[in-house]
């Protein structure tokens, strides 16, 4: 088998081994609580909720409490995987005619104009209300603590502060919060978030209600519209989290892969892996030229088919089940040039399995000793999301619905009032035997599928260890499903590490092979593989973000 020389043929650091509970987070604060709450006799569920309250505190470029939320939850005593759906609706006043009439051509891609109705906190409350063992207070009283108190800013996260200086200083709500009087916290500074501690204090005496239906919901509602935005009350009060099995799965090398589904685009990684099904990769050698350009080939099919038929399930009917039927891949899979590059692609014809169709993000998983195990995934979308802060809540507002609505008529992702737009944040499971043998994600847009796809790909056809899976090279293909930049030239984006000969054996065969751009980094993998045998849990952490696995 071929292998990368580069410094990250081998993992960075050994994976973490353990028989009890593990919680893998891009932050090592955020991991520590989780792990403590499992020490102290709380469940995944329980250790889940406390992660991400810490997150929406620790990790404020990539999620917050006017974030959103998908997640998987193995629950040990049933045997089901539960698909959980935290991402909001476009306010009711968001018409196409608004946007139009005011000269936009596509939707504007930050501000108030550009959140959908928050979904974090009802998410938690739902998770712990159906799976978990403590109460909210209980659970997000750490988060309030570090919001209060203040923490060190590691590394990788400090990074993005005078990285996107210009964007909080744009709103003097979000200078105030997330600024130094208009100069940039960098890495070492404590950061202290007093208005943001006032908000979850709220939350916990109250519930996650109180965001949505009391004082505090009508405070975020008069922000947004002081500054020109459309939410209301009702909008945040007609909110509600989805609790539903999990129905995107597939068979892959022995495995049942499962992935959140629409309006979460994460079934896309479950249909590239039905794609890639018919070769053998193994056999062609870990990231050489004929795997990335088969993988490659195989993402941009998979893209084409999510554009053309998918949206709000609420107001259309998706063709989940034709996208990820095998008979649909292997119509793709004959599509595939294996020495050139597709110059363009288009949607797979749904007659081929005898159907029509009706027309900077955070990722944690966690597992405790009885084996409940989420795979959850929490997003503002863009860095610092909106870029808005509401009011003095200290609440940073996603811009979801200026990432993925369009403004053309007749698209299935078109913005209409109440509306989910596909969403581009997922997250994966994949069962041996009925129980969870890898749990997996990363931030990372429209990134996540190829990025999702060769992690499984590196943990199930090249057998590698969940930290050397995380710490590999990794490339995406753009563009993906981004309004913006969805009609821009395709590229292969590539990070450092990779083979020479490799990539230039890609440029041969069409592909635009290009460098990632400065300041985009390659996701922060989070990996937790269940031996069946020994029951040993194994954590992997990307190298590229701050955090560490934390066990037990």
């Amino acid at each position: 088998m071929t292998t990368l020389s580069s410094p990250y043929t081998s993992p960075t650091r050994s994976a973490v081994l353990t028989t009890r509970g593990l919680v893998c987070s891009a932050s090592p604060l955020a991991g520590a609580v989780g792990a403590r709450v499992l020490r102290e006799g709380g469940n995944a569920f329980d250790a889940a909720v406390a992660t991400a309250a810490v997150e929406t505190v620790t990790l404020p470029p990539m999620c917050g409490v006017g974030g959103e939320v998908f997640a998987l939850l193995y629950e040990a005593s049933g045997g089901k995987v539960w698909d959980i759906t935290g991402s909001g609706r476009a306010p009711t006043g968001a018409t196409r005619e608004f946007f139009t009439s005011r000269g936009y051509s596509k939707m504007p891609p930050e501000g108030p104009l550009t959140p959908t109705i928050p979904g974090e906190a009802d998410a938690w409350q739902t998770i712990l209300d159906r799976f978990g063992t403590r109460s909210l207070a209980e659970t997000i009283a750490p988060a309030i603590d570090l919001a209060e108190r203040g923490f060190p800013l590691p590394g990788r996260i400090g990074s993005y502060f005078p990285a996107y200086l210009d964007k909080l200083n744009r709103y003097p709500s979000t200078s105030k919060t997330l600024t130094r009087n208009g100069a940039s916290y960098r890495a070492g500074d404590l950061l202290v978030q007093p208005n943001l501690a006032a908000t979850l204090r709220r939350i916990a005496e109250h519930g996650a209600r109180e965001f949505y239906e009391g004082a505090l919901a009508a405070e975020v509602a008069a922000a947004v519209q002081e500054a020109g935005g459309l939410f209301t009350r009702e909008d945040l009060a007609a909110h509600r989290t989805e609790v539903s099995e999990a129905k995107a799965r597939t068979a892959y090398r022995g495995y049942e892969v499962l992935a959140t589904a629409p309006p979460s685009q994460g079934y896309l990684p479950l249909e590239i892996l039905n794609i890639l099904e018919g070769d053998d990769l193994a056999a062609m050698g870990h990231n050489s030229a004929d795997a990335i350009h088969l993988m490659a080939e195989a993402v941009k099919l998979a893209f084409a088919d999510r554009l053309a038929y998918m949206g709000d399930p609420a107001v259309m009917d998706n063709p989940l089940d034709e996208l990820l039927d095998k008979r649909f891949a292997a119509a793709r899979r004959a599509a595939i040039d294996p020495r050139r590059a597709s110059a363009a692609t288009h949607a797979g014809a749904l007659e081929a399995v005898g159907a029509g169709v009706s027309p900077s993000t955070s990722y944690f998983c966690a597992i405790d000793a009885e084996g409940n195990a989420v795979s959850f995934v929490h997003s503002l979308s863009q860095y610092f999301g909106s870029g808005f802060v509401a009011g003095d809540t200290g609440i940073t507002l996603n811009d979801r619905a200026g990432r993925g609505f369009y403004l053309d008529e007749g698209h299935p992702n078109v913005i209409a009032p109440g509306k989910r737009t596909m969403n581009t944040i997922q997250t994966y499971m994949a069962l041996r035997d009925g129980k969870p043998a890898l749990v997996g994600g990363t931030p990372g847009g429209d990134r996540q599928p190829s990025w999702n796809a060769q992690m499984l790909v590196n943990l199930l056809d090249y057998g590698l260890n969940v930290q050397a899976s995380a710490d590999a090279p990794r490339w995406h293909h753009f563009p993906g499903s981004d309004p913006a930049t969805a009609d821009e030239p395709f590229a292969l984006r590539v990070e450092e590490g990779f083979d020479e000969a490799a990539l230039d054996d890609l440029r041969a065969r069409g592909h635009n092979v290009e460098r990632m751009p400065v300041g985009v980094t390659a996701g922060a993998v989070q990996l937790i593989a269940i031996d069946p045998d020994t029951g040993v849990r194994s954590g992997g952490t990307d190298r590229r973000s701050d955090g560490y696995p934390m066990p037990e």
